[in-house]
């Protein structure tokens, strides 16, 4: 070995296949692979400006296509609005789900507050000095869809290893907790945490070894996994951080209780899931792409037309929307305003969305009842800013 050369044991001079690194005089590195009729192919050089040259294709996994798992783990798309006091099962920011037994014990909001490369993170503020008891859970959560994860082989010999990776920030400190868990919630893997200082953002990563039992994913639309991050979660349904476990854990024995704390603040953003054992830089996708993954799962439709056909009080439409996970639910958020153009306006404050003629994943006949004095055969239009139809295909 010299100061320029350092040769393998099993490199040209012994006669086998090896590896070389040749250092040139103008600090140029070489990758080189070596027959064992000792003839020498450089398949990787790296000159004295760091730039890279690849012989050959690179084959490196994790590194392309859908790295990330989680959807919206930036939490930049929030289509359902920016404030919320949610309550069981209720979903916030999109893709993000709360499971709560107490409503009202803490507000979540979209916030700008957010470390250097991302501009927004999810806010929880806790609302009082909540003692929980040893079945209540508090927590956020994002349902993975089987088709987004299958390849992770979890309830096989093949299972995989994940890598979860955050930022966070809290005004408290300590250890704080969440889960992995199946659909069944029969099988979890509680992880642990620690925060170390208050009001400051930190970069957090979890391995995950993949499960070799229990019953995962299937290549199909209904629930794969769960990620779970807890906010106080009793001692139930909390298991040791750090193994998988047969029952349903939602996060690591003796975390932090946010809603503990009256005041409390907890910053979320940047959340990955992976495939590998090795955290690697947070999957930023355009805001378009994002924006239309997570309308597979929830949309809204500002403006519709249709006709009163032969009744003068109900509306009928053909919706068409994008494909959907399943074939959404539908709701009306606001005051009907149904126009018919140049002739009158039509107003109904709590008119039911029915499915008349059959429906899709990604179209519905829907007729809106109720719309008194409108006349027959007469075009209409729902539209505003504040009157939309939602709809829901959420996992």
């Amino acid at each position: 070995m010299t100061a320029s050369t350092l040769t393998a044991d099993n490199g040209a001079s012994s006669g086998t296949s090896g590896i070389k690194y040749n250092g040139g005089t103008d600090g140029t590195l070489q990758l080189q692979t070596t027959t064992s009729g000792g003839t020498a192919t450089t398949a990787v050089t790296i000159d004295n400006s760091q730039n890279t040259t690849l012989a050959g294709y690179l084959n490196a996994p994790n590194t392309f296509g859908f790295k990330n798992r989680i959807i919206n783990g930036a939490m930049a798309i929030s289509q359902r609005g920016t404030s919320f006091t949610p309550a069981l099962y209720d979903y916030t920011i999109d893709r993000w789900q709360t499971q709560v037994t107490q409503s009202g014990k803490y507000t979540l909001a979209q916030s700008s507050t957010a470390p250097t490369g991302f501009g927004f993170s999810m806010l929880i503020t806790s609302s009082s000095a909540y003692s929980i008891s040893s079945t209540d859970c508090f927590d956020e959560k994002q349902y993975i869809e089987g088709f987004n994860c299958y390849d992770f082989s979890w309830g096989t010999a093949s299972a995989v290893t994940v890598t979860l990776s955050f930022w966070v920030r809290s005004s408290l400190t300590g250890t704080f907790g969440g889960a992995v868990q199946n659909a069944a919630g029969n099988r979890s893997y509680p992880f642990s945490y620690t925060i170390n200082s208050a009001n400051t953002f930190e970069y957090k990563t979890i391995t995950i070894p993949g499960d070799t039992t229990g019953t995962w994913m299937s290549a199909n639309n209904s629930v794969g996994l769960a990620l779970v991050f807890g906010l106080g979660v009793g001692s139930t349904l909390s298991n040791t951080a750090g193994s998988w476990a047969a029952g349903d854990y939602r996060s690591a024995t003796g975390a932090t209780s946010v809603v503990g704390t009256n005041g409390a603040t907890f910053y979320i953003t940047g959340v990955q899931l992976e495939k590998g054992s090795t955290a690697t830089s947070f999957d930023y996708r355009p805001y378009g792409t994002e924006l239309q993954l997570c309308q597979r799962y929830f949309n809204t439709v500002k403006a519709i037309s249709g006709g009163s056909g032969s009744s003068t009080t109900n509306f009928y439409a053909n919706v068409q929307y994008p494909e959907m996970r399943a074939t959404p639910t539908y709701a009306v958020t606001g005051a009907i305003v149904a126009t018919d153009p140049g002739v009158a306006a039509y107003t109904q404050s709590a008119a039911a969305v029915t499915v008349a003629g059959g429906s899709s994943p990604n179209g519905a006949f829907l007729y809106f009842p109720n719309f008194s004095g409108m006349s027959a055969q007469h075009v209409i239009m729902l539209n505003g800013l504040t009157t939309y139809l939602t709809l829901s295909a959420e996992l």
